[in-house]
């Protein structure tokens, strides 16, 4: 493990998150991914789908400068819709884990207004930590 997962021993266990990491080394940060490929078209107006493509740009980026899922240290997501997020938490689950595996960095997730791509329904930030 490249870093060290934060949770007060009282608290109730968290499903899919954690509530704070701690890590030392490179920092890696992305900008946000919405769920387009590569050449910034988008594949599908499903909100699992948009989820799956905007994580593998994730890791896209982060294999940029060496890094993988495991170094995950933060995500922030924006949705569009919290009601299609909270309903499609199983094919989200799939997803998640198809791309990034069982790493659960500390995670932020709040409903927008919208996002600049009229067709955009999900929005991640991501911030990784390469040990030194």
């Amino acid at each position: 493990m490249t870093h060290e997962v934060l949770h007060p021993a009282n608290w109730k266990a968290t499903s899919g998150y954690s509530n704070g990491i701690a890590a030392t080394g490179r920092m890696v940060f992305t900008g946000g991914m919405i769920g387009w490929n590569g050449q910034q078209e988008f594949e599908t107006d499903d909100f699992a789908g948009q989820v799956e493509a905007a994580l593998k740009g994730i890791v896209a980026v982060l294999a940029e400068a060496g890094a993988s899922p495991e170094h995950l240290v933060r995500l922030s997501w924006y949705v569009t819709d919290k009601r299609e997020y909270l309903a499609s938490l199983k094919d989200i689950g799939r997803a998640y884990r198809a791309v990034i595996g069982t790493t659960y960095p500390a995670m932020a997730l709040v409903q927008v207004v919208a996002l600049v791509e009229d067709r955009a329904k999900v929005e991640i930030e991501a911030t990784a930590v390469i040990p030194g």
